[in-house]
């Protein structure tokens, strides 16, 4: 695969772990993937002091064609809606161009204290919108 320099994307090989006795990827896989697409993207955003913290409060995931032992995957965030304090993304999976799954998931922002939701930062909401669909 070429090699990425965009933030929201990554590329990953499917291993052995994530396959189950029919020989395609677990369910399960497809998410742990994403979340790691998404803990990767998130590590550009902003420096901010006192950032709220950030726990999925949502995830649906979309399988369109199985993935198997040793396919190169290309994974892309996307942000998809940025709400007062959550914003959602859609993480796609393609492989050989073609899209075989879609995963979204929406995080909410948590006061760090008392874990009641809290308002998006202006920082963070400023530079997810580069990335808004």
């Amino acid at each position: 695969m070429d090699e990425i320099d965009r933030v929201e994307v990554s590329e990953i090989t499917i291993p052995y772990r994530d396959i189950a006795d029919t020989g395609e990827m677990q369910a399960a896989a497809y998410v742990t993937h994403a979340e790691a697409a998404l803990r990767h993207f998130w590590r550009y955003r902003p420096p901010l002091e006192d950032e709220p913290r950030y726990a999925p409060t949502k995830l649906e995931l979309r399988l369109h064609l199985p993935l198997r032992l040793d396919d190169q995957v290309r994974v892309v965030v996307r942000v998809d809606k940025i709400g007062g304090k959550s914003v959602g993304f859609e993480v796609e999976m393609e492989r050989d161009g073609q899209t075989v799954a879609e995963i979204d998931v929406t995080w909410t922002a948590r006061d760090r204290e008392t874990g009641e939701p809290a308002a998006l930062p202006e920082d963070i909401r400023d530079w997810l919108y580069r990335y808004l669909r």
